[in-house]
């Protein structure tokens, strides 16, 4: 007998049933990793877009960020993102921002843990002469309300 056949078609079966991923990515491919990730693409160009109602339509109400620091005055939330957001972006032009998802954690709960990469390129006339750019590994926080993806902190 014969058992090669039988082990190719084996191992087909098998590499058939493992984990599908996004294009392009090694992130899992289902209805909510896409879902998170059209929120991150969102994002991405209303901050290229400089639009504050756009960015604060992603938002939770439960929003919180602390701007990576310890003082509560430049704590952003979801009561003083209004005021916030247009006055930041106002003093900003010409903004680019790339954003290289690593990892998307969905939990069970209704909330998800996003990994990015990102690199941000912007030009803040009256405060610096030259283009700025940055770039770090973040996180962004995620939680799903009446079906759809909220950030609910990491801007």
């Amino acid at each position: 007998m014969n058992v090669r056949p039988l082990f190719v078609t084996v191992l087909l079966v098998l590499s058939a049933c493992g984990p599908r991923y996004i294009p392009g990515t090694q992130i899992n491919d289902t209805q909510d990793t896409r879902a998170i990730l059209k929120v991150m693409e969102r994002y991405r160009a209303a901050v290229e877009a400089r639009d504050a109602k756009a960015i604060q339509a992603l938002v939770s109400p439960n929003f919180r960020d602390n701007a990576g620091t310890e003082d509560p005055v430049d704590d952003l939330t979801s009561e003083n993102l209004a005021q916030a957001l247009p006055a930041l972006l106002s003093r900003v032009d010409a903004p680019r921002l790339e954003m290289d998802v690593r990892r998307v954690d969905v939990k069970r709960d209704g909330w998800a843990t996003v990994i990015y990469y990102w690199n941000a390129s912007w030009r803040a006339p009256g405060l610096m002469d030259r283009p700025q750019r940055d770039s770090e590994l973040e996180q962004m926080v995620l939680q799903r309300e009446d079906g759809e993806w909220r950030i609910v902190t990491g801007i």
